[in-house]
């Protein structure tokens, strides 16, 4: 092959690569602009609308009649992509990203208790997946598009491009990275991040105040913190497993989620307050400022247990960021750490057990609270990372083929 030949080729793929990275990141930083725009308004009618709480329930029944009859083939959500990303096979419906928008703002609207990551993840990989054709990718490249499409989702639902592109490949193989997808992935996080911006959308920010010298004693509380992280994470991940095993026994399932919503429904009735209903932004930002109620981190534990193993649509990060923070905020009246210090730790250290991603939480810890907590972070994320062994909020089948 001349010089000549390989110049073009590589020019050739340059421009391909250039192209794929341009339009996955300006789909996915427009469907999460688009997607967090609709989330806050349907929080903001919940809100003053609080009797909508009533119809849970057929809520819940609606969603999963929609996707019972028009969802087939993209009901495993995330654990669907991911196992796409290690064996593709056929495309990924790109009707997977209208149906978990509409299950997720149903859920929202009607006082469910869930996140938000999944939506984005699955909409970017979704829109990022029908690509591959036009493009005549190969198997490879496939997998590195859908990475570089989870990693634009992840960073631009939360405003963090760094964890988002070290979340795309660190989910999928921990240990294991595909250098070849690290160039792409960055890109994607940092465009889709910028794009979602473009579009007038923010996000939340988060302040740990005044951080402690480093000393012997409070690295040793950072540890015992981030054993009790680790234990939030393995309780949320068996309760969430256990309710998904105990909506299962419903043969028809969109009755699953109406159960489900009655449940919820009448949960947040019995105690008399939203406050574990949606995302809970407020509580988490409430979290580090004051100590927090020592029954939040278990009710949204329940709660969102419950929520997602009926089978409604959203994701766990958000509550693992309020289950976390809550915890963390507690831990303060027993660990002489500073309240927004252990909030934020556990902002990030439940969600690095219940994922499996340490290395992308403590990055995500520096780009939203900045490198003061640094030191005291890793050892909380690392700890409950390893304390939390193999319990997981993702089941796909390439998880298990490493256990």
């Amino acid at each position: 092959m001349s010089v000549k030949q390989k110049v073009h080729i590589l020019l050739t793929l340059s421009g391909k690569w250039l192209a794929l990275m341009l339009l996955v990141s300006i789909s996915a930083g427009s469907l999460s602009a688009l997607f967090l725009s609709l989330l806050s308004r349907a929080t903001q009618i919940r809100e003053q609308h609080q009797y909508l709480l009533y119809f849970l329930p057929l809520a819940g029944l609606a969603a999963g009649m929609l996707y019972h009859h028009y969802g087939r083939g993209t009901e495993r959500g995330n654990n669907l992509v991911f196992d796409t990303i290690h064996d593709p096979k056929d495309v990924i419906p790109f009707r997977m990203a209208p149906l978990v928008l509409i299950g997720t703002l149903v859920t929202h609207l009607f006082g469910g208790s869930a996140g938000r990551e999944g939506t984005a993840l699955q909409m970017s990989a979704a829109a990022a997946d029908q690509l591959h054709k036009p493009f005549k990718l190969s198997r490879e490249e496939r997998s590195i598009l859908l990475i570089s499409g989870l990693s634009a989702g992840f960073a631009s639902v939360f405003g963090t491009p760094f964890a988002g592109a070290l979340f795309g490949m660190e989910v999928l193989f921990f240990g294991l990275v595909p250098y070849r997808a690290i160039v792409p992935a960055l890109a994607c996080a940092f465009l889709g991040a910028w794009v979602t911006a473009l579009w007038g959308v923010g996000h939340t920010h988060y302040q740990i105040g005044p951080v402690p010298g480093l000393s012997l004693t409070g690295l040793l509380y950072s540890a015992l913190a981030g054993a009790a992280f680790a234990i939030a994470a393995i309780v949320f991940v068996k309760l969430t497993h256990l309710f998904v095993r105990i909506f299962k026994k419903i043969p028809y399932p969109p009755l699953r989620p109406f159960a489900g919503g009655f449940v919820v429904a009448v949960l947040v009735l019995l105690l008399g307050t939203f406050r574990y209903s949606g995302l809970g932004i407020p509580v988490i930002v409430e979290s580090f400022r004051s100590v927090s109620y020592p029954q939040d981190f278990a009710l949204k534990i329940l709660l969102t247990a419950i929520t997602l193993g009926a089978g409604f649509k959203g994701g766990e990060v958000t509550p693992l960021f309020f289950i976390g923070a809550t915890l963390g905020s507690v831990l303060s009246l027993l660990l002489p750490l500073p309240v927004g210090l252990l909030a934020g730790m556990g902002f990030v250290a439940v969600f690095a057990g219940a994922a499996k991603t340490p290395i992308a939480c403590c990055v995500m810890a520096l780009e939203l609270f900045g490198v003061s907590c640094a030191v005291y972070v890793v050892i909380a994320c690392f700890v409950s990372w390893f304390l939390s062994g193999q319990h997981s909020i993702y089941n796909a089948k390439f998880r298990k083929q490493f256990q």
